[in-house]
């Protein structure tokens, strides 16, 4: 009986991310000739958020802005429901994110790592971290 309970929960944990993803507005602040970063806009709308771009030549005044620390930077910013996202965070961990609505600044994956959402390369991947951070203080949220 216990196992059914855990299974009931963990399927209302993840429909409760999957609903939270549902037409949720992300507005991407990215560069215009990043390929990655496209890619990973569409990985979003595939996952059912409503994506707005918006493209920069200098993405450091919205680094800055969103209070992303420099070791956590990667090639796009994103803004969704007062959280910032930066890097290549999958959008299973945007949603589960807005549906637990921890304190935190955001989510990020720092630099670009091979095989997360926007940077499949066939045959090549790597192990990554999605990191929960605000201010100084960081935690693993995701890993991947």
């Amino acid at each position: 009986m216990t196992f059914l309970l855990r299974l009931a929960a963990l399927a209302a944990l993840f429909l409760g991310a999957a609903s939270a993803a549902s037409g949720q507005s992300v507005v991407v602040h990215k560069t215009p000739w990043c390929g990655c970063c496209a890619a990973w806009v569409e990985h979003l709308e595939q996952h059912g958020f409503a994506v707005e771009v918006r493209n920069h030549e200098n993405l450091t005044p919205i680094k800055a802005a969103g209070d992303v620390p420099g070791e956590l930077h990667s090639c796009h910013t994103a803004f969704v429901d007062g959280y910032v996202i930066e890097g290549h965070v999958p959008a299973a961990d945007i949603a589960r994110l807005l549906a637990e609505r921890p304190e935190a600044r955001g989510l990020a994956v720092p630099g670009m790592p091979a095989g997360s959402p926007g940077m499949e390369s066939p045959g090549h991947s790597e192990a990554y971290e999605v990191i929960l951070f605000d201010g100084a203080e960081r935690s693993v949220f995701a890993r991947h």
